[in-house]
């Protein structure tokens, strides 16, 4: 599936492509896709020079879950002093947090194909080995303790997403009491691996220069919305390409 796109990129850009043949869930277990991602990007960044490739221009990328993958490797790097800098990232309609999965872009677009609003969380249930029957209730955010939701509102809350992105409709949601029960079986889901909006600041503020592409058709619009934000607060250089026809999976 992706074999021309890397081709189109390495023409268009004059770069040398690595494309990760990152492990799949639910084979093998979430984070082993993220682990073969920073194994390949530490390599890469050793050797890059083997490759004709200056390790000071080494830029990351990925679309969907694959941007996922790209920001918590980006966040795992920032610390390493052993290892070049990241030149960039490129994040691609990414999935960053599963706090919220009712904001705009979610009541907005959850008929949307290919990414149904109901699917988008199936999938990352079945990511991270979680039963599905607890669909409904982390849909009503019962998944988020209290805790979690004052630590996490600065990051992830609708009041973030400008008033253009809301003219298609949006209605606020009730708040439900959390279940203690639920909260601990779906703690992996607040990891930054899983969910990398959810990073601290002090990772945050050291990324690199970013790119972000978000579409208006797409539920994780939102969520790449709310990481441009949480960038350009902490200074980092964003440039945010938004289509205005787009949809999940347009590249």
């Amino acid at each position: 599936a992706y074999e021309r796109k890397c081709r189109y990129f390495c023409r268009k850009t004059n770069s040398v492509v690595v494309s990760v043949g990152y492990r799949l869930a639910p084979e093998h277990p979430y984070p082993a896709q993220f682990e073969d991602c920073l194994t390949a990007t530490i390599h890469f960044l050793r050797t890059a020079q083997d490759h004709g490739v200056d390790p000071s221009r080494v830029v990351i990328c990925g679309d969907s879950s694959g941007g996922t993958l790209t920001a918590a490797v980006a966040q795992a790097l920032v610390n390493r002093r052993d290892l070049p800098k990241l030149r960039a990232q490129i994040l691609i309609y990414p999935f960053l947090q599963c706090v919220d999965l009712n904001l705009p872009s979610y009541q907005q677009n959850k008929g949307v194909p290919i990414l149904l609003k109901e699917r988008t969380l199936v999938l990352g249930l079945k990511y991270i080995n979680l039963d599905l029957g607890i669909i409904e209730e982390v849909f009503k955010g019962c998944h988020v303790s209290e805790d979690r939701r004052l630590k996490y509102q600065k990051w992830v809350s609708p009041d973030y997403i400008p008033h253009e992105f809301k003219t298609r409709g949006y209605k606020p949601s009730p708040t439900y009491l959390p279940s203690k029960e639920l909260c601990e079986m779906v703690e992996s889901v607040f990891d930054p691996v899983f969910s990398p909006l959810l990073a601290e600041d002090s990772v945050i503020a050291q990324l690199p220069e970013t790119f972000i592409l978000t579409c208006e058709f797409d539920v994780l619009r939102d969520d790449g919305l709310l990481y441009k934000k949480r960038l350009e607060d902490h200074g980092i250089k964003v440039t945010w390409c938004h289509l205005q026809e787009g949809f999940h999976g347009t590249v």
